[in-house]
């Protein structure tokens, strides 16, 4: 049996430091899949994730809508609607919209540990707002 659910019927999680919003269709708590996460971001133009790694955890973003740039140990990247972005375990990264951004993520395993390099704990809090979870079809 299929199951049918929209974005703005999940549970979403809202930064404490404004700004950005993740909505995950894939997790424990949705799905019952404990091996890896999967969803969406919203980014308000200039939002940031803090320059951080992850250790044991690789993941993707692929941007849907907007303008962004991705900064690594190996410089500032400009990015936009059709890119994909690899990051592997360990890579120093963050994720800056210059303009409002809409990309999809996917990230494994989830069993990792994020390690902020430039931000504060505060980056790391994310407010949960409840949603409808799923429809059966």
């Amino acid at each position: 049996m299929a199951y049918l659910f929209h974005e703005n019927e999940l549970p979403k999680l809202v930064s404490t430091v404004p700004g950005r919003e993740r909505i995950f269709f894939v997790s424990k708590e949705i799905s019952n899949i404990n091996h890896m996460l999967a969803g969406v971001m919203h980014y308000k133009k200039g939002a940031a994730s803090p320059y951080h790694m992850h250790k044991n955890c690789e993941h993707f973003y692929f941007i849907m809508e907007g303008q962004a740039t991705v900064e690594s140990e190996e410089g500032v990247t400009k990015v936009g609607p059709g890119d994909m972005i690899f990051i592997p375990a360990e890579e120093k990264h963050r994720l800056r919209a210059t303009e409002p951004l809409f990309y999809f993520e996917f990230q494994a395993p989830n069993r990792f540990q994020t390690t902020i390099l430039d931000g504060t704990p505060d980056d790391l809090l994310w407010e949960k707002i409840d949603g409808k979870v799923w429809v059966q079809s």
